[in-house]
């Protein structure tokens, strides 16, 4: 599974924003976050892509400019081993990057939050919630925006979907190549499915008391609608809205798209 860029993006800081690197971990683990912040009122939106994907894509840079253009704080900021910031993609987990929109969020969103995540950013962002929701800053989260939200993906969608071969090759040697749509094979690490293990979220109550907007498309060859109706079962708060796209894939980066997402942000937001 992965979320490459759609097409659309400018590719180019959003007039306000302003960047910053943040320096993760420490010795040989310490890596180098590119962020973007964008000045602003209101909660702060954080952007949180997807499995090797970049805030540059099309739903990253459409939420940066629909929040400049009103006003609104928004932050984002590319994974270690994504983008324009420094670490290998194989050195990733589920784990480190957690990790680092943690400090990404300590060091550049005060205040309130609506966390929009998509792909491998929706479990992030449940992840992120959660934690907070265990702290003293609990009241922190206004509400989650996922797009084609993949809770668990390394467990539920892609170690079942590798062959047997690919899975006793992963074990023996660490790592596996595995086909992308969008390019190159990329590479699977034992530690990324092993660390994926310890941060499963999906089969019993998560405990996030915001609202949820969650929207998927029933096209989507990546995350089947059915992982996002199995997410919404295990969000006890009442406030959950599931919209399926009947024609909508994976990367939900149309027009009528980007303006469901825009909508969604906008009303929790407010």
């Amino acid at each position: 599974m992965s979320e490459a860029n759609g097409a659309g993006g400018s590719h180019g800081a959003v007039a306000g924003e302003t960047r910053h690197d943040l320096v993760v971990g420490s010795g040989a683990d310490e890596r180098r976050i590119a962020v973007r912040v964008g000045g602003g009122l209101g909660p702060t939106l954080l952007w949180l892509g997807g499995f090797r994907s970049d805030m540059t894509g099309s739903k990253a840079e459409a939420l940066a400019a629909h929040a400049a253009a009103r006003g609104r704080r928004v932050v984002r900021f590319d994974y270690s081993g994504h983008g324009v910031s420094g670490g290998a993609f194989a050195n990733g987990t589920i784990g480190r990057w957690l990790e680092e929109a943690e400090a990404v969020v300590a060091a550049h969103a005060p205040g309130p939050l609506v966390l929009v995540g998509s792909s491998m950013g929706g479990w992030i962002a449940l992840l992120l919630a959660r934690a907070l929701a265990g702290s003293r800053t609990a009241d922190r989260i206004v509400g989650l925006v996922l797009v084609a939200p993949a809770p668990d993906f390394t467990e539920a969608l892609m170690w079942p979907n590798f062959t047997p071969e690919m899975q006793a090759e992963l074990m023996q040697t660490g790592v596996v190549l595995r086909p992308s749509d969008y390019g190159a094979p990329y590479p699977i690490t034992r530690a990324l499915i092993e660390d994926g293990r310890r941060h499963l979220v999906l089969g019993g109550p998560i405990d996030i008391a915001a609202p949820v907007r969650i929207l998927q498309g029933c096209a989507d060859a990546d995350v089947p609608w059915r992982h996002a109706m199995a997410l919404a079962e295990c969000l006890p708060f009442g406030d959950v809205v599931v919209t399926l796209v009947k024609d909508g894939d994976h990367r939900l980066s149309r027009p009528e798209d980007l303006a469901r997402l825009l909508a969604a942000v906008d009303e929790l937001a407010s």
